[in-house]
Formats: structure tokens, sequence, C-alpha cells
């Protein structure tokens, strides 16, 4: 009886996690991983750009890792096209790969906007590897720099910048900051935010130019009419899913590759994941592109383990981004920008802290949370809308404690018992497991003290008494 023959493309959490999820299942399949980078964690980027980590922490796999599972690499290379027909996948240096069932995770690019200048030298995208090196090279002593695009990936790198003691500009050609993540009031705190720690914002505003200078800096001409000279530009204007392989190969696109529950695409023997798979939506919305690592790893996980045979059906996705803009935590989570639904907000401007909560009924199903981490995250604000939103649970009265007291999470989150709904669930192939791959190949081991065992072991109902719902006011 012959091998299975797997064909992966692309080495970010999704490809991985296929790796991972398919050795599981068949320890004698052969498995090629076809990737342009070296695999690498893209979101610990802006840690190496402010120093913080070395290059070599951001690996996620080397040829040790792909030798215990008996991957066969081929990096640097390119899908070029495919033949779903025939079943084969033509890579950059012509050779054919013939595959029994194959796994598209690509990722996604940078879109750079025809800014006449945009290929001097000293203007980068930061988005890949490669990337992050050349503006780590380019950078001068207390380098300035000007960001092309306020949204989330040029806000994760514009604090990595400012945490390594860059001068910094930032424009956007929306009326706020984060258009694509908060509201109009939450992203003026950030602003606000940004501005107090010596950050130029500049808001409604394109770049028409980009100039070099006779010393080298690069002088930007904004559509307003004002110029900024900088040492540095870094375009950010936003990511589009690598789709073309597939859409020239004749399957389903849309803002992505359609996929079903099982992560397949509209020919049952190619399978989609991460940015680039428009899958399942967790609240019943349309398939869509959530293109955040959580996605990405339980697509990949769930990809790998239907392409070795199982047949595990995909609950959803969820839309979520948290991002830290030096201690400020800005959140959105859900349907955050739902039309036609009702909502409840809060602020507190003197400790920059906001919230929006988006209801259906008595449902969560969408929230804005914005503050400093320990107003926020250290408190689990975050994971606790996160939760109500995710079990979709029904609050009944507490949606009226929770409008009049809206920094209060915790006594509804426990009444509803949430974390018994969650508990409950179906685990997806069961518990998640660490990932193998350790820098310098270190292997962690976790050490459960009796309180671990406690929470792991103890009845869901034990652990979350019911509390009675407020009398209606």
């Amino acid at each position: 009886m012959s091998r299975a023959q797997y064909v992966i493309v692309g080495a970010g959490p999704a490809g991985l996690n296929a790796v991972e999820s398919i050795r599981a299942q068949d320890r004698q399949a052969d498995i090629k991983l076809v990737s342009v980078e070296p695999a690498y964690a893209r979101m610990a980027l802006p840690y190496y750009l402010s120093g913080r980590i070395e290059r070599a922490h951001l690996l996620t796999a080397d040829p040790a890792y792909y030798d215990r599972h008996g991957v066969e690499p081929l990096v640097g290379q390119r899908a070029v096209s495919l033949d779903t027909g025939s079943r084969q996948l033509r890579l950059s240096d012509g050779q054919v790969l013939a595959y029994d069932k194959l796994l598209l995770a690509p990722g996604s690019s940078p879109t750079v906007p025809p800014i006449p200048g945009r290929e001097l030298p000293g203007v980068h995208t930061f988005w890949t590897l490669d990337d992050a090196d050349r503006v780590i090279q380019a950078a001068v002593s207390q380098p300035e720099a000007l960001m092309v695009g306020a949204g989330f990936v040029g806000l994760i790198v514009l604090s990595a910048m400012l945490k390594a003691g860059w001068r910094l500009h930032v424009t956007e050609m929306l009326p706020q900051v984060l258009p694509r993540m908060l509201d109009r009031a939450a992203a003026s705190l950030v602003s606000d935010w940004l501005r107090a720690r010596g950050v130029q914002v500049h808001t409604e505003t394109q770049v028409i130019a980009i100039q070099e200078t006779p010393s080298g800096r690069k002088r930007v001409l904004m559509e307003s009419g004002s110029q900024i000279e900088v040492d540095v530009v870094i375009v950010a204007t936003g990511v589009r899913p690598n789709v073309d392989l597939a859409q020239a190969a004749g399957l389903q696109v849309e803002s992505g590759i359609l996929v079903n529950e099982y992560l397949q695409t509209s020919d049952r023997n190619v399978y989609a994941a991460g940015d680039a798979a428009q899958g399942p939506d967790r609240l019943g919305g349309p398939r869509a592109v959530h293109a955040i690592q959580p996605t990405a790893t339980d697509h990949g996980r769930l990809a790998g383990a239907n392409m070795a045979g199982q047949s595990v059906a995909y609950p959803g996705s969820l839309s979520m981004n948290i991002l830290d803009v030096m201690g400020l935590h800005c959140v959105s989570i859900g349907r955050w920008d739902a039309r036609g639904l009702e909502s409840s907000t809060a602020a507190d401007h003197s400790r920059a802290l906001y919230r929006r909560l988006v209801w259906e009924e008595d449902r969560l199903v969408g929230a804005v949370l914005v503050g400093p981490s320990p107003d926020l995250a250290l408190v689990n604000d975050i994971g606790m809308a996160k939760g109500m939103i995710q079990a979709q649970v029904h609050l009944g009265a507490w949606r009226r404690y929770i409008e009049s007291n809206p920094w209060d999470l915790r006594r509804p989150f426990t009444a509803a018992r949430v974390t018994e709904l969650l508990l409950n669930e179906p685990a997806i192939l069961g518990p998640s497991r660490p990932r193998i791959y350790r820098f310098r190949d270190l292997q962690v081991e976790s050490e459960f003290r009796p309180t671990h065992s406690q929470l792991l072991r103890a009845r869901p109902e034990a652990l979350v008494p019911p509390i009675p719902a407020p009398p209606l006011r």
C-alpha cells in the first residue's frame, strides 16, 4: 500500500500546526512543506525591531524539527501553479509535486499604494523577516520615521519603534487611527495617548510623494501641503490574502479562499487555512477572513486532521484584535461594528478608559475595550468579554446590570456560568498542546500544582456556584 502524499503551502502557524496534526494521525505519510520564507513568528517581529529579542528567537522550526516530523522542507520555493485535475503543484524551480491532499496556507501580503518615490532606499514595508532586517539596518542613532497607515500592523510597528527610542510620525487617510478595529471615540483616546508620548499623529491626509534630500533623508509630501522630513518611511497601509494561486486554479474565491466547516475548498482534495482562508464565523455570520493567529492555529490543526482521514467540523472563528500601544490595551471582539444593533458605552477620559458593548437582545455579540494594562488586561476583562461573546450566553437581567455597571463584568460572567458553558463545549481535537519546537531545542515541562489539579479535575458546577440575577428595576 503506497503512502499518502501531503503537500502544505506555507510555514506559518496554520502550516506547522497542520504538519503536527497530520503526523499525529499518520506516521508513514510523506509530507512536503513549501514556503518562500523560513518558518518564523511574524507577530514577534516588533520585539526583534525593538531589540527585545534576537533574530534566532523568531524561528518556529529548524532542520531538526523537520527531521523529527519526517517533513521535506522546500524553503525558498514558491508555488506558481496548481492543477487540481491531475493533483499537481508546480514550484518556482520547475519541480512538480503530486499530492493526495493539499493545504493552501499562503498567508497574506502587504498592499503598497502607488506613491511616487515608494521605491527609494529607506522606504520599507514591514511584514516579512527580510523587511525587519532592512528596517533595522536602515536605522541610525535615534532615527526619525514616518509610518504611512495607522492600522493594526502600523501601530504594532510604531509601538516597537517608540520603545527603541525612535522619533515618530504617523499618517492616516481616514479621520481616525485604527479605523478597522476601533470606533471613533476609542480611537481618539489612542491618538491622545500617542501624542502624549511624543508621536506626531496626522489624520485625514494622504502621502502624495516621497523625495530624497541631498543628505539622504526622505521628504514626505502630504495632500494638505505640509512636508515631513524623516530618515525612514514605513508603509503599512494594509494586507491582502494571497489567493492568486487558488483563483488561477479555479477554486472558489471571494475575499479569501472559500472553505467549508471541514476547511475544504471547492475541490475536496484541497484545503485552505489561515489568513488566506474565508471560513465559518463563530457568530453565524457569512464566511469571513479572520487573519489572526488563534484562527490560523485552529485552521491548521483541523485541516491537518481532516486531510489525514478524520471528519472534524470547525465551529467557526471569532473576529478579535488585541493591540498594546505603549501600555494602552486596545481590543475589539465579535460584531463590534455591526449596524442596526443596540450598544452601551462608558468612558473615563482621565484614565484613558473606554468600552462599547454591542447587544443582540440579551446576548453580548461585540465589544470595544480600551484601557491601560492594570485597568483592563490584568483584571481579565478582555477574557470575560470574549467568553460571553463566544458562549453566546443569554444574560437576562444581567444585561441591565452591565449597562448600569459597565466596569464590572465579573459578576455577570460568573452568574451566567460562562466558564461552565465553555468547558462543556466539545474540544476541537481534544485539548490544545504546546508546539514541539522550542528555541535552542529547549523542552519546557509544565508543573501542575495542587491548585491546578483542583481546577482541572473539579466539576464546573462546583467551581461556579449560581448567583441570583439582580432584581429588575
